[in-house]
């Protein structure tokens, strides 16, 4: 690559049928053309690319933040050396504010936006990172790393820490990382006078599960732990008072009998509920879970091809009547219509999209034509 391209490919004009924005991140090591603008149709849910950027290497997970100036978004680098960036969105294509910024860890897999801190979960590391975020939006230099310790089980991925995802919980007080390498869930907090991350307690699921990802109900009492490692999902219940986490129970997301290797990678909660997703890599699937009205009964209700290969992120639109399944060795973005009484998903159509690795949506559409 001779360096960094902003394309765009022409778009809608102001006063259309879009309902939003979305935005695509990708491996540009396996192909991707980097971070990718889509509009969004208002009816169909049907993604319209507008333009790319890839001025940074392997922006695997984004996440939107808010300025004075209007939305912000935010990649990790997923590289050995290990960086986020910030881009303006305004415009058909991605614009990188600034280069690069080291996260003082290596291969971060997430990210997040929390009391005026971005965070990074840091995957080769097995830590998580903060950086004040300025006025402008754009990171400072880290101001903290909080380093996991433990191994598991799994000769092969456990070997030690895997820091794979970190989330706010609701209320703002906490953040949770998800650790896969030592089977464990931590409760932290950013200290405001400092800006480092405070350890508060840690939540042991079961060994050799490989914890991945986590997603809140949205009462925010129970927390939906995703396992890599087995296709099962582990149900929590959540503190915020006291920021405790305590795992109850753990279900299949998969079918009794399936045969293959699954790797379970994204868990979604319906707005009402009442229900939740899970995507699977290797059965290649979106599994549909039911809850109960305990939050904590968990019942698998079928499973439906998620419309490609390698389903590595899965998305519900800000409706909350649309699942958008990024298929990264296919290399695709697919969407479907979400069944308003079984909560099944239809498969509606597909965006061209390399190494496609997460999607992400703006509410609003901000868009200079």
């Amino acid at each position: 690559m001779s360096g960094p391209t902003v394309s765009s490919v022409g778009g809608s004009a102001v006063g259309d049928s879009r309902a939003g924005r979305a935005f695509i991140g990708s491996f540009t090591s396996a192909g991707g053309r980097g971070i990718i603008a889509a509009d969004v149709d208002a009816e169909t849910g049907a993604l319209t690319e507008t333009g790319s950027s890839d001025a940074i290497a392997d922006p695997s997970y984004l996440a939107l933040g808010e300025t004075s100036g209007g939305p912000v978004l935010y990649t990790v680098s997923e590289t050995a050396e290990g960086a986020v960036a910030a881009f303006d969105i305004r415009g058909a294509a991605p614009r990188a504010l600034g280069g690069p910024v080291p996260v003082c860890g290596a291969g971060p897999t997430h990210l997040a936006v929390a009391d005026g801190h971005l965070l990074t979960a840091n995957y080769g590391s097995g830590s998580v990172s903060v950086l004040p975020v300025g006025g402008d939006g754009r990171p400072g230099a880290v101001s903290g790393v909080l380093q996991h310790e433990g191994t598991g089980p799994d000769p092969d991925r456990q070997r030690g820490p895997h820091a794979h995802q970190i989330v706010p919980a609701p209320g703002g007080r906490w953040v949770l990382s998800v650790d896969l390498g030592t089977d464990a869930v931590h409760v932290c907090a950013v200290d405001r006078t400092s800006g480092e991350l405070v350890d508060h307690g840690t939540a042991a699921l079961r060994p050799g599960s490989g914890p991945r990802h986590l997603a809140f109900h949205p009462a925010g009492t129970h927390a939906y732990v995703l396992n890599e490692l087995e296709p099962t999902l582990t149900v929590c219940r959540w503190d915020g008072e006291t920021g405790v986490l305590e795992a109850v129970g753990e279900y299949p997301v998969l079918p009794e009998g399936t045969e293959g290797r699954s790797y379970p990678s994204e868990v979604v909660v319906a707005p009402g509920g009442d229900r939740l997703w899970v995507a699977n890599r290797g059965h290649d699937s979106i599994s549909v879970l039911e809850l109960g009205p305990d939050r904590e009964g968990v019942r698998l209700v079928t499973t439906v091809p998620c419309g490609g290969h390698w389903p590595r992120d899965l998305a519900l639109d800000p409706t909350g009547q649309r699942l958008y399944a990024a298929n990264e060795r296919s290399g695709d973005i697919t969407w479907f219509d979400i069944d308003p009484e079984t909560g099944v998903p239809r498969r509606a159509g597909s965006l061209d999209a390399p190494a496609a690795s997460c999607v992400v949506f703006a509410r609003t559409a901000p868009r200079t034509p």
